[in-house]
């Protein structure tokens, strides 16, 4: 009788814990991720890369299970040059088109939407300049302790002279335990301007507490032989 009830006790703390490890619904780092109805997601990031550094925050709110709408401010500080300010604000959005119950292959599907503007003149990148516009797509599978994904987004920017470039972005993301995940993503970037075309391979760590996660990551752009590293700190309210 003794070593039935440790048997039981100990299988419904081994559930207990996969169940930790494999809920989703908190795993704000993965790359299907999307917050339920009434859900406040915060996402504060720190990033450093060639010789500046980038402040933002994030905030998106769940209007319905398949609907997420947000918005987020960055900005930029540069250590070698006048390239200083606010870098965009973004507002955009997330709808589930395919939910993984919806048919026999369990895959999700997603489509993105949205628009930056106010960026300042000065900025590097296309992605922080005035009046851009994207739309996108994104699908893949949530296993137990992976998740494949992959994203194709176009953007349009509407400045001086008009410019577009498309990303397409392979993802992998392994949930290691209930506390720790990793992952990696590859995006390729081709624009109107060969200047702005990249290709970027990136590595993200991420730790697991309860409804916050801590996370680091590492990418590495190969035309411009730039690295930027960076932190980010996810809390589901």
């Amino acid at each position: 009788m003794r070593k039935l009830f440790f048997g039981v006790v100990l299988s419904g703390v081994v559930v207990n814990l996969a169940y930790a490890a494999n809920d989703l619904t908190v795993d704000m780092s993965d790359p299907l991720f999307i917050q339920a109805r009434t859900g406040l997601l915060s996402q504060t990031g720190l990033d450093y890369f060639d010789n500046g550094l980038r402040i933002g925050q994030s905030l998106s709110y769940g209007l319905s299970d398949r609907f997420v709408f947000g918005g987020n401010v960055h900005y930029q500080i540069d250590f070698d040059g006048q390239q200083d300010g606010f870098s965009s604000i973004d507002l955009g959005g997330i709808y589930r088109m395919g939910m993984a119950s919806e048919n026999n292959r369990h895959l999700i599907y997603d489509v993105l939407f949205g628009l930056k503007f106010g960026g300042s003149e000065r900025v590097r990148t296309p992605d922080y300049a005035d009046s851009t516009y994207y739309v996108g797509f994104r699908f893949g599978r949530q296993y137990d302790g992976v998740t494949a994904a992959a994203t194709i987004k176009s953007s349009w920017i509407f400045q001086d002279v008009g410019m577009a470039f498309i990303d397409v972005i392979p993802e992998i993301y392994f949930r290691v335990n209930q506390y720790w995940r990793v992952g990696a993503n590859f995006a390729l970037r081709k624009a109107t301007d060969p200047h702005y075309d990249q290709e970027t391979i990136g590595f993200k760590v991420v730790r697991q507490y309860g409804r916050t996660q801590y996370a680091g990551h590492f990418d590495y752009e190969f035309e411009s032989e730039s690295v930027a590293t960076g932190v980010l700190v996810n809390i589901l309210f």
